[in-house]
């Protein structure tokens, strides 16, 4: 226990002065972790010259080749030496480290990679182009070169000078999807600009990995449309746009309905001022803001822009600026809860388009062994034809007809349709109900499937928190106050917040020392363990610098009386029952997701219903 270290000489230690070349291979070894990383130093380096064409060639993940091309303004030759020093960046003068409008500002990034690896850059700044190299922190003299506009950084062998990182790198594929997930995070910072991202392992001119053209418009067009390349489709289809202001906070991006949920956080793309960040305030906030809709295994997919004064943020905490400081996170959290929670209002019972691909996938057709499908179409028949066609047809002595024929799971309703014609409405009017739950409505271009249970449960949640808002949480005072103790800082940190939790029915009040006395808790949680639930606050406080344990306590004893007391399966519902449902589904808020983020109906096509059948 007392053995000396095997790191610690036994006598006195020499203080050394390390030389430029160990200095710069330990900085490295903040500023460049893994090629990805290289590769994100050398596409905002070119950004911020002002590129509008970046294309970026990778040979096996980064490890053997990062070529870097832009056609931004240069560097002259006469600085070529000094923009691979140490510290020497043209981003800022030094006078003021928080007013920062550019990606680089530390000017670490070039003089890292010469370090472990072989650079070379060339540039062009007016009437000539110049070269120069560095292998290992040694560096070349200037020479001329031949380019036409902008400038080429090259590195290859990466790590070469620090063999033992080498080993701590993954497969060249997790490597390369890493770079990948770099350029279209960069990508979607700027859509004015076009991006091309090159696999050229084996030489030659490899395969085009990803590309991503400028695109044009107002500056929401052109995200929508960049969105569109990146994260595909189906996104862009499903997602809100969202713009929003605070106090000199300004959110703008798109954030994905409910049901268009992912499985893990791969789809939350977070930008400070443009850049990309990874901060846990922000992702807190935007979980928060689908708290009330997802369930705990499921993440929402949203693209967010917060752009702000630069002194209002410090993003000079980490090396990789991959972490930002908010002087107000409160402000900011907070400002990205209500727009979101706004924007989902505001698309009332919309529901994602997947739900409706997703059930046409389910009814794939038969397999034509390998011939093509036939088509079946024939012309549709004029309402005053078919009128006489079913009169013709019908039989002239009385019998049971098809809608009174009684079947165990299913029944038609015959439903008088106001003179608003709900058939013209979202959700359309309802026809039948089968398997004792599920409402087909018929609209003006499809039919809806609803989930009767799911989409009354949603209309009586929502019920209950307009009633909770209006009227408040009603406390339950406690005979005999719980005392909890704890650290004098985790009393302050309770007692910070304590009016918040006072609206939500938990009265706090200090008793002394490291204690707090519980004299409230909220009527509708019942027994409560207020210990381990201040506990729960404490941790959320640390995690995410907020709290939402006891409303999301609340909000999940709501949840659960509003499945009881919404209709059950196994119910059969009146026509004007439906209807009424239908409308009212139309007129709540979130009612196309369930409290669980399921769908609560599913719309189909006449077109899609017809090409199921082939009639198209």
């Amino acid at each position: 226990m007392n053995s000396p270290h095997p790191n610690i000489s036994a006598d006195r230690p020499v203080i050394r002065q390390l030389d430029d070349a160990a200095i710069n291979r330990i900085a490295a070894g903040e500023v460049v972790e893994r090629p990805a990383s290289a590769v994100k130093e050398l596409v905002e380096n070119a950004l911020d010259a002002g590129a509008r064409r970046i294309e970026v060639a990778v040979a096996d993940g980064g490890k053997t080749l990062i070529r870097v091309t832009d056609d931004g303004h240069g560097i002259a030759a006469q600085d070529l030496p000094l923009a691979l020093s140490r510290h020497a960046t043209s981003k800022i003068d030094g006078s003021d480290l928080l007013n920062i409008h550019s990606f680089g500002f530390r000017g670490e990034a070039l003089p890292s990679l010469g370090a472990v690896g072989r650079l070379t850059i060339t540039s062009r700044a007016g009437d000539e182009a110049a070269t120069i190299s560095v292998s290992g922190g040694a560096m070349a003299p200037v020479k001329p070169a031949a380019l036409s506009k902008g400038t080429v950084v090259e590195l290859r062998d990466l790590f070469y000078a620090t063999p033992a990182r080498l080993k701590f790198l993954r497969s060249d594929r997790a490597e390369m999807q890493a770079i990948s997930d770099v350029i279209k995070r960069l990508a979607m910072a700027e859509p004015f600009v076009s991006f091309i991202l090159r696999d050229v392992s084996g030489g030659g001119e490899g395969r085009v990995t990803f590309r991503a053209d400028s695109e044009t418009g107002d500056m929401f067009d052109a995200l929508r449309g960049r969105l569109s390349r990146v994260l595909g489709a189906e996104f862009a289809d499903n997602a809100l746009p969202i713009d929003a202001e605070r106090e000199g906070h300004h959110l703008t991006g798109y954030a994905a309905l409910p049901t268009y949920s992912r499985g893990s956080s791969v789809a939350q793309y977070l930008f400070v001022n443009g850049r990309p960040v990874r901060d846990k305030l922000l992702i807190g906030a935007l979980r928060g803001a689908y708290s009330d809709f997802l369930s705990r295994d499921r993440h929402p997919a949203a693209v967010l822009f917060i752009d702000l004064d630069p002194h209002r943020v410090d993003v000079n905490v980490h090396p990789a600026k991959s972490e930002v400081r908010f002087r107000d996170p409160g402000v900011a959290r907070g400002l990205i809860v209500s727009a979101l929670r706004h924007a989902l209002a505001e698309a009332g019972h919309r529901a994602s388009t997947t739900v409706a691909d997703a059930t046409l996938g389910a009814m794939r057709a038969e397999p034509t062994g390998g011939f093509p499908p036939r088509v079946y179409q024939m012309d549709r028949p004029s309402h005053g034809a078919m009128t006489a066609s079913y009169a013709a047809q019908a039989p002239e002595a009385p019998s049971m007809g098809f809608a009174e024929a009684s079947f165990p799971s299913a029944r038609v309703e015959e439903v008088a349709e106001p003179a608003q014609e709900p058939a013209h409405l979202p959700l359309g009017a309802a026809r039948a109900q089968v398997h004792e739950n599920y409402i087909i409505a018929q609209t003006a271009d499809g039919i809806v499937i609803v989930d009767g249970h799911a989409a009354h449960e949603r209309l009586v949640y929502e019920k209950l928190k307009r009633q909770m808002a209006e009227n408040g949480v009603a406390a339950q005072a406690l005979l005999i106050p719980e005392i909890v103790e704890m650290s004098e800082g985790d009393c302050a940190r309770l007692l910070e917040i304590a009016d918040d939790l006072a609206q939500l029915g938990l009265g706090l009040e200090p008793f002394g020392g490291g204690a707090i006395a519980v004299r409230e808790t909220p009527a509708i949680l019942g027994e409560v363990n207020a210990k381990a639930m201040l506990r729960d606050i404490l941790d959320e406080l640390d995690d995410m610098g907020d709290s939402q344990t006891v409303k999301s306590r609340i909000e999940a004893i709501l949840s659960r009386v509003a499945c009881h007391g919404s209709i059950r399966t196994g119910r059969w519902m009146r026509g004007e029952e439906m209807n009424a449902l239908l409308r009212e589904m139309e007129a709540t808020p979130h009612s196309g997701q369930c409290n669980h983020g399921r769908p609560t109906y599913v719309e189909l096509k006449l077109s899609d219903i017809e090409r199921l059948f082939g009639r198209t």
